[in-house]
């Protein structure tokens, strides 16, 4: 692969195109201001509007949502994982039926593994405008996003219907449900029963990692942060490590995996064997497998990058060990 092909597979921080109309609370006061991105693959978004920088997944999807301050993504469940680290900003998690379960506020780097099956949402409790990225587990991301019963409540109330299909109409563009089509059943009270309420002791010590604490542990060795053997133990379909300048200088990588890498701070030389470029934060780097390749700092300062890779693991539940 030369350099300019490998330009198409870098989907630049400055280049993201947002969609805000990806999801059911899109007009619901509080929620109407986010901004949802999707930079490998279709994500959960429930939006036709919505525009997929790099369409081929590998095992995983990446995305980001930005949000202003006090603007929240309303209370949802995944079927498998997702991910987040802070790239700006402070933000708070919140999870449980009601949001009121548990939370835990993350600044910059810092990186959570939210459980399977649990209702979560977060906000930008920052003063300025933030971002987060995404890694869900799976090809389709689990098939789409399962709302607490009052989001989609609410949502309707301000003209916007999910359908069944998980496709998104808004009445207020005068759209309608096509014929034959109904709308997403809110659940049940027996189902609801299914979804724990953990609290934040139960959440934050399994499933969150702190950026200085990662740079510390990988002042000479890439640290993996979620995998089997992790910081956070789980086998979502992909693992997460994390680098910095002393545990990444020139090193040369080649995998029959797919690898992402997306730089937290500082400035990375990719180098291929017939060019190089340069990825910043918030930029994102697709690379193939069997492809050589060398990154490491390209100036002095604080640097960290995560790199993710697709694994032989099924993307599903929260894995846990027997």
């Amino acid at each position: 692969m030369n350099i300019a092909d490998m330009e198409k597979r870098i989907v630049r921080y400055g280049e993201l195109k947002p969609c805000k109309t990806a999801f059911i609370d899109a007009h619901t006061p509080g929620s109407d201001r986010k901004e949802n991105f999707t930079i490998i693959g279709g994500g959960v978004s429930e939006s036709a509007d919505q525009h997929v920088h790099i369409k081929e997944t590998p095992g995983f999807n990446v995305g980001a949502a930005g949000q202003p301050p006090r603007c929240r993504n309303s209370l949802h469940s995944h079927r498998t994982a997702e991910v987040f680290f802070v790239l700006t900003g402070r933000w708070r998690f919140f999870w449980g039926r009601w949001g009121t379960a548990g939370e835990v506020t993350l600044t910059e780097g810092d990186i959570i593994n939210i459980p399977t099956g649990i209702f979560r949402g977060f906000e930008n409790i920052g003063t300025d405008y933030g971002m987060i990225m995404a890694i869900l587990g799976g090809d389709d991301a689990g098939g789409g996003v399962i709302w607490a019963p009052q989001v989609i409540e609410d949502a309707s109330a301000h003209g916007l219907i999910l359908a069944e299909t998980g496709r998104l109409y808004d009445t207020k563009k005068n759209q309608h449900l096509p014929s034959g089509l109904k709308p997403m059943p809110v659940l049940t009270d027996q189902e609801l029963k299914q979804y724990p309420e953990p609290t934040t002791k139960n959440v934050v010590p399994n499933h969150v990692a702190r950026y200085w604490d990662l740079m510390a542990m990988a002042d000479t060795h890439p640290v993996n942060v979620i995998g089997e053997t992790g910081i956070l133990v789980d086998r979502p379909g992909f693992e997460v490590d994390f680098l910095t300048r002393g545990s990444s200088q020139k090193i040369e990588e080649v995998t029959d995996k797919h690898s992402v890498l997306m730089p937290m701070r500082g400035h990375w030389k990719l180098l291929l064997e017939n060019g190089e470029t340069v990825i910043n934060p918030g930029d994102t780097a697709a690379i193939p497998p069997n492809l050589k390749y060398n990154i490491y700092p390209a100036m002095t300062g604080e640097s960290s990058l995560y790199r993710i890779t697709n694994t032989d693991d099924v993307a599903g539940p929260t894995w846990k060990k027997n």
